[in-house]
């Protein structure tokens, strides 16, 4: 099981929650931690995790989550309402970058993800939950490439593969029963032509006996 997948079922599925996505991040200015909770000193994985309530009316929480050095279990550091999210700043709007910053009401945090990829499918989901979730002050989405905020983000290729796939189906469909229809009326042409011929060799042999 992947590292997202457990995060999912250890630290939201208790709580009713499910996980829409995570991004692995490390700061870009490492801070000095001395000593740690666990007992002492250790390196330790950090993921920023969305997630969102199953019971209505929903609510979507941004939640940081740690794993350290020697441990399997992940736990919960910091977690904000999606409401306490101020700004998203994507860093470069010209190219594929793995830095992006997180401003919230009572906090401010700079992240490096493990790959340009990883942070825009990131940036991509967040800024759709926004977009459903919040009715008012929406966030600011900054310095951000515009692939990831809509247009061809990877939500509408989704949608978009589908839609082509239903397409494709019905019409598969449309073909089958196109080529049934044209069987059966074949079908019932041969049936008419046996008919027909049953008919005239019965006439036949009737004036063969006359």
């Amino acid at each position: 099981m992947s590292a997202k997948a457990t995060i999912n079922k250890e630290v939201f599925v208790p709580h009713d929650e499910k996980m829409l996505a995570a991004v692995q991040v490390k700061r870009k200015t490492k801070k000095k931690i001395p000593f740690l909770a666990t007992g002492g000193q250790g390196d330790y994985m950090t993921f920023i995790c969305l997630s969102v309530t199953n019971k209505k009316p929903a609510h979507v929480s941004i939640t940081k989550v740690k794993q350290f050095q020697g441990s399997s279990a992940f736990v919960k550091r910091s977690q904000w309402t999606i409401d306490q999210l101020r700004q998203v700043n994507g860093i470069d709007s010209n190219k594929d970058s793995p830095e992006f910053d997180l401003t919230f009401d009572n906090a401010f945090d700079q992240w490096v993800a493990g790959s340009a990829g990883e942070k825009c499918t990131f940036v991509q989901i967040l800024h759709h939950t926004c977009q459903r979730y919040i009715p008012m002050r929406k966030p600011e989405f900054v310095n951000c490439q515009s692939k990831l905020l809509g247009g061809n983000s990877i939500l509408h290729s989704a949608a978009d593969s589908v839609t082509s796939a239903v397409q494709k189906a019905s019409q598969a469909l449309n073909e089958r029963g196109e080529r049934l229809g044209r069987a059966e009326e074949r079908t019932a042409d041969m049936m008419n032509s046996a008919e027909q011929f049953a008919v005239t060799a019965h006439k036949l042999a009737m004036k063969h006996k006359c």
